[in-house]
């Protein structure tokens, strides 16, 4: 039996695959699921199922692949190709995105956006378009998957504007602009700037509240985390911290919100005192962090060691990490298929 019918049988006995019929309607697991991992380092796409610490699949990808975002169907993974460097940094400028299939374990399209804009984040809105951060175009990108097409463009009011999420609604967008220490709140459907708000000399990365309420950055000045209201659209406080952080992902069920510190630390914060409430030691990190639909676990990767930490937020303890290669960063959970 060759190695491609042993990992397909897999993923069919794991509930990997969709059902196609209308009448079987893909139902999401809220606790088993996989991680899909952009690694830096060997310039590939890793689909990981964390329950055996395995790499089920390994799709090599452009220089350099650093953020990933996961189709709604769960069937198809995308990888921005962003470049060789880091923001504000010189080096190659990126300009397209990978599209892999994630349950085969191969690239299946190219979609070329028509220019080096350095793509980097990228999320799926409620309407089915992808959103990308276009890095050097000063703006969001508005791809359409089924055609592959650039179909719109979102101004964001200022450069390096890294990192965004989306509100609930999908109505709003919120970019971290890194140099600038700023950030942009975006009409999605007007596709303009609503605001620009000061926050720092300099910050990284973005998360929003599970309810839409609050959006958070990192000061890469000083140990805290800025809370805007999105009512408001102002910097509304901070959250105090032990040592700087780099990057935060609340947990789905809404009460906690995980921060990792480059100093070798996670954090983790109780919203509804906005405290501190646990710290665990893990490699000095950099990268990112995903969460479980059922927030039983927290997936932390540091690029640096090759490792992603595992964080039991039920049990309340670290457990065995995976070690994988340098430069392991943009991480997604999605849910296996029943």
């Amino acid at each position: 039996m060759n190695s491609a019918l042993i990992t397909l049988l897999f993923l069919i006995s794991s509930g990997f695959l969709l059902h196609n019929s209308a009448a079987s309607r893909p139902s999401p697991s809220k606790s088993h699921g996989f991680l899909f991992v952009a690694n830096q380092g060997d310039h590939t796409a890793l689909v990981v199922d964390p329950d055996t610490r395995k790499v089920i699949n390994k799709i090599g990808v452009d220089i350099n692949g650093h953020e990933v975002a996961v189709a709604p169907s769960y069937h198809l993974g995308y990888v921005p190709i962003y470049g060789n460097s880091g923001v504000g940094r010189p080096g190659t400028d990126g300009g397209s995105i990978h599209v892999v299939d994630l349950r085969e374990g191969r690239d299946i399209q190219i979609i070329n956006l028509g220019k080096p804009v350095r793509p980097h984040c990228a999320k799926f809105a409620p309407d089915g378009m992808l959103y990308i951060s276009a890095e050097l175009a000063n703006a969001l990108y508005v791809v359409d998957p089924a055609t592959g097409k650039v179909v719109g463009e979102v101004p964001t009011g200022a450069v390096e504007s890294h990192m965004f999420v989306l509100s609930p609604d999908g109505h709003r967008a919120y970019t971290a602009n890194v140099g600038p220490g700023s950030v942009s709140v975006l009409d999605l459907q007007k596709r303009s700037v609503i605001a620009v708000i000061p926050v720092a000399k300099t910050v990284q990365r973005i998360s929003i509240s599970t309810d839409g309420r609050f959006v958070f950055t990192q000061d890469q000045t000083a140990p805290r985390i800025a809370v805007i209201d999105t009512a408001t659209n102002k910097l509304a406080r901070w959250i105090d911290l032990p040592a700087k952080v780099y990057s935060s992902t609340p947990t789905p069920d809404g009460r906690l919100l995980l921060a990792n510190a480059p100093s070798g630390n996670l954090f983790v914060i109780d919203l509804s005192t906005e405290k501190v409430t646990a710290e665990y030691p893990i490699p000095a990190a950099v990268g990112e962090i995903a969460v479980d639909a059922a927030s039983d676990h927290a997936y932390i990767t540091c690029p640096q060691k090759g490792t992603i930490e595992f964080l039991d937020l039920r049990g309340s303890k670290l457990e065995s990490p995976m070690v994988l290669t340098p430069g392991v960063d943009g991480i997604e959970w999605f849910p296996a298929i029943s």
